[in-house]
């Protein structure tokens, strides 16, 4: 067998743009031949999809799926939107969706990692859509919800296919009371966190690094008032104060009549039906959502608008 050395490696790396692993793979299948380790990437799917793998990947679909008392959400991400109405996409991002579901799979490398319903894992039926397709794509993120009692209800924000769209929520629901009850509060909390974009379920568990960047903004506002230090304390205080309440989902107005806080409208449901309800938590995922797109990437799309 041919020594299967560190200049062929970057060579056929070179040449095809697959991944190292995946060139030392495919060199050690071929006796260390470059021309046919071209082919065998080819014919896997890995050359095409690692050509493309240094664009950015912005757009794409959520996929969101309930069971019961569970729920799973995935990011599927794409380089254009036009990929978002292909339905093979759309079969690959809802499949992907049901396998984190049923293999309550909340991390996204043990998604990759997972069996696919097709056969192969979850990334090799990635890279095959990546090579046919013909743009890069990436599982992003992965979120499981569960209660021991209630439910989880799902629902997505400009729904490409059902359970498919811009924006995913999960909410949770603890409670004896009967699904009927549930699923239709659990929709309207998840419209509700869509629309709201809440940071966390109450004002403690919001992230403290956010906490203490607002409150170095507050103060440094606070301190040109020219105002007294304890005046000025009392200012930061109660910006801070207001900042917990406008976003943690407990205390925001609820969007159907925007005034009653969250809490109040669970908590009067619950009394309604005379068993206690409990949000205990919530998930919300907006595609792209912290990816920079550069300005190549918004050419290509135009281009991709107008045919060419």
């Amino acid at each position: 067998m041919a020594e299967i050395t560190a200049a062929l490696v970057k060579e056929l790396r070179e040449r095809t743009g697959a991944g190292m692993m995946d060139c030392k793979k495919a060199l050690a299948e071929n006796d260390g031949d470059i021309e046919a380790s071209i082919d065998w990437l080819r014919t896997k799917g890995l050359a095409a999809a690692a050509k493309k793998a240094g664009r950015v990947a912005a757009e794409g679909l959520v996929g969101v799926v309930t069971d019961g008392t569970r729920g799973a959400m995935v990011e599927v991400n794409s380089e254009t939107d036009f990929v978002a109405k292909n339905e093979q996409f759309q079969g690959f991002v809802r499949d992907v969706t049901q396998v984190a579901l049923a293999g309550d799979i909340a991390d996204i490398d043990a998604l990759g990692a997972a069996a696919y319903p097709a056969g192969g894992s979850v990334a090799e039926a990635l890279a095959q859509n990546i090579a046919t397709i013909g743009e890069n794509q990436s599982l992003r993120r992965v979120a499981i919800l569960s209660v021991g009692s209630g439910v989880v209800t799902g629902y997505v924000h400009n729904a490409a296919a059902p359970g498919l769209g811009k924006i995913g929520v999960l909410v949770a629901l603890e409670s004896s009371a009967g699904a009927d009850v549930l699923e239709p509060l659990g929709k309207q909390l998840a419209m509700h966190v869509a629309a709201a974009n809440p940071l966390a379920l109450n004002g403690d568990e919001l992230d403290a690094e956010l906490i203490a960047r607002e409150r170095a903004i507050a103060e440094e506002k606070a301190a040109q008032s020219g105002k007294p230090a304890d005046i000025v304390s009392r200012m930061v205080d109660g910006t801070i104060a207001k900042f917990r309440k406008e976003n943690a989902l407990l205390s925001q107005p609820f969007v159907i009549d925007g005034k009653t806080p969250v809490a109040e409208v669970v908590a009067a449901a619950g009394k309604d039906v005379g068993a206690d309800i409990t949000l205990k938590g919530f998930m919300r995922f907006q595609l792209g959502e912290g990816i920079e797109k550069e300005e190549s990437d918004f050419a290509a799309e135009v281009a991709a608008a107008a045919g060419r």
